[in-house]
């Protein structure tokens, strides 16, 4: 047991001491069981998990006893006969001993390992079959007791299956009759389910009939849902209805089927007739509530200042289109409603004015008649376009094409018509006070000019109401009546006007020649209609409709005031001899060319007057060509020279003798070194240079023709003159027309002129 304490590595070191000095016994050596069996144990591995465990069981089976002496495991062993008999004996716990009884403990150990360890294990094995034994025996008397209460459960079951099999059999007809319950009630139950789907798809609700029924429940997102509902159960009930009457109906073998079949389909048909019936009325009930809700509403709006329309409202009015009967009753009383408002807002405008007094009342104005008219005119458009608006957000009539100012286009839609109507019906209680006020503030007028501006003025609304409320609209008919007075008065005052500027006579003993007063100022009014007809214009109307516009006024304003000034001068001249009638035509001809020429308007006038001014300048030039010939002496020797102005040559003449030519060629150098040739004391009169110069440098032409004529004449052997050509030179200009011109200032125009 001693070798076995000893570690393996010192084992072999000795080992290999013993054997190195004896190789040539090592064959010998192998055959020794001993060595063997030491090799065997040396050359064994215990690394595996078995031979490790069964090292630790042997370990704690034969561990050394502990110092302080506690007692190890008792293990009774069987002993030799003659040594130790039957005995128990003490084994150490395997604590560690104290080194020095390490190594002796550790063989005493080993060594009674070696000799009791089949006993031990056999002991081991015994005893702990015999604790198996004992709780085996433990187990099976209490599985004797569960026997017992097992069969003592069997027999307690055993009597309750009798009984329960004696109480079905007993109950077997109850639970028959409950299971035919149990299905009847679920076949009610679907039944139920399918009777409350259809109620709940084919009629109202309690609180749906209370919003339709009740006045409790004011008109509103309720209300209408219940309408909704009601008119969808309607329109589904006659699909349904419609659905029976068309599909076949499905066969049946037997006459009760039939009958069946044919009572299910009338009471089919009799509760969609009632679901009908029953709903139509609950629809009346309603539009009859719309109705009346917005009768209320629209009598309402008569005492509240704002026009807003809320959705409620608009919701209302377009469900009722679909009882036109209601709608237009219930327009009316927003009609009448709207009419007596507006004329009690009127009113007020022209006697009481706004809220605290701003705006003043119109009527404060009166004095003013084109203020006056303008205010009421511009009162009832403002009223008619808040109006309108309010009844289109009433209708939800919007047109998004139509640009801001053109024309309505009525009668496109329904609504539309809707709109006009009622707007025309909300102010025709208007068209009385404010005609009679019109009327009279245009009758009373006395100036033309204002006359007109009012005339202009109603003229312009009018053409504003045609395009918003149509030309169908009574306003429209008033203001178009109005126009017609107000032009009537207008042209009335103007042909009075006219009248009695004809009646105007020139003062004799004045011997001016400009315009009289009286043209003047008819002048003046005649500019100032004139600015207020290009004002009203709207910058897209052709030349004709321009034309047109005006030609009756300028018709009426201008041809008194040319006949006035063509007989007065006529007349004058007759009194006053020495009086240049001539001049005075020219210079009021020209200040109503003046008046007349910044507007485009006055075109074709424009033309009639230069007409008589081109025919008026002629007449002139002929006159002061006259009046030349006689200032420059040429006079009697030009008369002398145009055919049939003698008998015989030239120089026989009296005019053309040599010595009378002499002197009326010295008498037209004198006259060509004069003021005269530049200007005219005469046409200085004008107040159109222009004319004057105009008049004078032609006149200076046919003065120069004359003179070359003269020359021409002298010059001609037949009219017998002995020298000529020197009679001619001995005065300026010497005979040579070319230098005439010169002097004139026409050479250009003369330029072209042979000399000679």
């Amino acid at each position: 047991m001693s070798s076995a304490a000893i570690s393996p590595t010192a084992s072999s070191s000795r080992l290999q001491r013993a054997s190195s000095p004896l190789p040539s016994h090592s064959h010998a050596q192998g055959q020794n069981p001993i060595s063997l069996r030491l090799y065997k144990v040396l050359g064994a591995n215990f690394d595996d998990d078995a031979t490790r465990e069964a090292l630790d069981t042997l370990a704690e089976l034969y561990a050394p006893p502990s110092p302080s002496g506690v007692r190890g495991k008792e293990v009774k062993r069987d002993g030799d006969a003659e040594e130790d008999g039957d005995e128990e004996y003490e084994r150490p716990t395997g604590l560690v001993a104290p080194a020095g009884l390490e190594e002796g403990v550790a063989g005493d150990i080993a060594a009674k390992a070696r000799k009791n360890l089949r006993r031990d294990v056999e002991s081991k094995l015994a005893e702990s079959s015999r604790q198996f034994l004992k709780a085996f025996g433990e187990v099976d008397k209490q599985l004797d007791t569960l026997q017992e209460h097992i069969g003592l459960m069997r027999v307690r079951c055993d009597e309750a299956q009798t009984q329960l099999h004696e109480t079905n059999t007993a109950c077997r007809s109850l639970l028959d009759r409950a299971g035919s319950l149990r299905e009847e009630r679920q076949g009610v139950a679907v039944k139920q389910s399918i009777i409350s789907a259809f109620l709940s798809r084919f009629t109202l609700s309690q609180s749906e009939r209370d919003a339709i029924a009740s006045r409790e429940v004011p008109v509103g997102s309720t209300f209408f849902a219940a309408m909704d509902k009601a008119a969808r159960i309607q329109a589904d009930c006659r699909v349904l209805l419609t659905a029976s009457l068309t599909l076949p109906a499905p066969s049946t073998h037997t006459a009760e089927g039939n009958g069946d079949a044919e009572d299910a389909e009338d009471r089919a048909t009799k509760a969609g007739r009632d679901i009908l019936a029953a709903t139509a009325a609950q629809l009346e009930q309603a539009y009859d509530k719309i109705f009346r809700w917005c009768c209320f509403e629209f009598r309402q709006m008569g005492k509240d200042a704002s026009l807003d329309v809320s959705p409620t409202m608009r919701e209302a009015v377009k469900r009722l289109r679909e009882r036109p009967e209601l709608l237009m009753e219930a327009l009316t009383h927003l009609s009448q409603t709207r009419q007596t408002t507006l004329l009690s807002a009127f009113m007020d405008a022209l006697t009481r004015g706004g809220p605290g007094g701003l705006p003043r009342p119109i009527e404060l104005h009166a004095h003013d008649p084109l203020r006056y008219v303008g205010d009421m005119l511009a009162w009832v458009h403002q009223a008619i376009a808040a109006e309108r608006e309010f009844l289109e957000s009433l209708f939800g009539v919007r047109d998004a094409r139509r640009m801001v100012g053109a024309a309505r286009s009525f009668g496109e839609s329904e609504e539309e018509s809707w709109v006009a109507e009622l707007t025309d019906g909300a102010v025709r209680g208007l068209c009385g006070p404010l005609k009679v006020r019109v009327q009279q503030t245009v009758r009373s007028q006395e100036s033309s000019i204002t006359s007109y501006k009012i005339a202009n003025l109603v003229q312009f609304y009018l053409g504003t109401m045609q395009k918003t409320i149509g030309r169908d609209a009574l306003l429209s008919k008033t203001l178009e009546e109005l126009t017609d007075l107000a032009y009537s008065v207008f042209y009335g005052a103007i042909e009075a006007q006219g009248r009695s500027l004809l009646h105007v006579t020139l003062d004799p003993d004045d011997t001016g020649v400009s315009p009289p007063l009286a043209i003047l100022d008819h002048a003046q009014v005649l500019r100032e209609m004139m600015i207020v007809y290009e004002s009203s214009l709207l910058g897209d109307e052709q030349d004709e409709e321009l034309q047109a516009g005006f030609r009756d006024i300028l018709d009426k304003m201008v041809d008194p005031a040319l006949e006035m000034t063509l007989t007065q001068a006529e007349e004058k001249k007759r009194q006053r001899p020495g009086w240049d009638k001539a001049v005075f035509v020219l210079n009021t001809l020209a200040y109503l060319q003046g008046v007349l020429e910044p507007f485009a308007f006055t075109t074709e006038k424009r033309g009639v007057v230069q007409g008589l001014m081109d025919a008026k300048v002629l007449q002139l030039i002929e006159e002061h060509y006259q009046d030349v010939l006689k200032d420059a002496g040429l006079a009697d020797v030009a008369a002398a020279c145009s055919p049939g102005g003698r008998n015989g040559p030239l120089s026989h003449a009296p005019a053309g003798e040599p010595a009378a030519l002499q002197g009326a060629l010295h008498r037209f150098s004198e006259w060509l070194s004069g003021q005269e040739v530049v200007q005219s004391r005469r046409l200085g009169l004008l107040t159109v240079q222009s004319v004057a110069a105009r008049v004078h440098q032609a006149a200076l032409e046919r003065v120069a023709e004359t003179y070359e004529r003269i020359c021409e004449e002298v010059k001609k052997p037949e009219n017998r003159y002995e020298a000529g050509a020197t009679l001619l030179g001995s005065e300026r200009p010497f005979g040579q027309v070319r230098l005439l011109w010169q002097i004139f200032g026409l050479q250009e125009r003369g330029g072209g002129q042979t000399e000679r």
